[in-house]
C-alpha cells in the first residue's frame, strides 16, 4: 500500500517547497527497490537524511543505496567512527551516523564539506543535526511495523528532491 501527498508548506520559515510520499515496505527486497530508485537520482551534493525507530532499517537502506551506487566495500553503521567514505562507480558515498554526537560536535566536524561536496551524503539519526543540514535535502523516516514490514515516510525539501518524490509517486516505485 502506497500513499502520497503534496504539501507546499514552508520549512523553518523559508520558502523551500516540500513534498511527501509514504511507502509501505513488506520486505527487505521492497526497501532495496526503493533505495535503488532513490539512488538513480543521486548526484554530487545529494543529501539524504535518515531517522526512525531503532532497528527499523536505516543502515539497511544505506547499504542498498551504496549497492545501487556501485560501492563494493562492506557498508555498516559508522556509529563509532561517525563518517565512513566509500567509492561508488561514479560518485563517492559519505555515510554518517550522528547518534553519539552533540549538535556542537556536529557543527565542528565541517559536515558542509560533505553536504556541498562531490558525493552523496547519507546521514543516520539526522534529526540530531537538523539545524546544520542544507535547506534542500531528502528526509526519510523509517517506522517499524512488524518483523518485516516498515513504513518509510519521505519528505523532500526543495528541488530536485520534490521532483524525485513526485516521480517515485507516479512510477509506483
Amino acid at each position: 500500500m502506497r500513499q502520497a501527498a503534496r504539501n507546499n508548506s514552508c520549512r523553518r520559515g523559508s520558502s523551500v517547497q516540500t513534498a511527501n510520499f509514504s511507502f509501505r515496505s513488506m520486505s527487505e527486497a521492497d526497501t532495496e527497490r526503493l533505495a535503488t530508485r532513490v539512488a538513480e537520482h543521486c548526484g554530487p551534493g545529494t543529501v539524504i537524511a535518515l531517522d526512525g525507530d531503532l532497528g527499523a532499517g536505516k543502515t539497511r537502506f544505506s547499504q542498498a543505496i551504496a549497492k545501487a551506487m556501485g560501492v563494493t566495500d562492506v557498508v555498516n553503521s559508522p556509529t563509532f567512527t561517525i563518517i565512513k567514505e566509500y567509492n561508488g562507480k561514479e560518485l563517492p558515498l559519505y555515510h554518517m551516523d550522528v547518534y553519539r554526537i552533540s549538535m556542537a560536535e556536529a557543527d565542528e566536524l565541517g559536515l558542509d564539506e560533505y553536504f556541498y561536496g562531490d558525493g552523496v551524503s547519507l546521514v543516520e539519526w539526522s534529526s540530531i543535526i537538523t539545524p546544520i543540514l542544507p535547506p534542500k535535502y531528502l528526509h526519510l523516516y523509517l517506522q517499524y511495523e512488524g518483523e518485516h514490514e516498515r513504513i518509510i515516510r519521505m519528505t523532500a525539501y526543495g528541488e530536485p528532491y520534490v521532483t524525485w518524490l513526485n516521480q517515485l509517486k507516479w512510477s509506483g516505485v
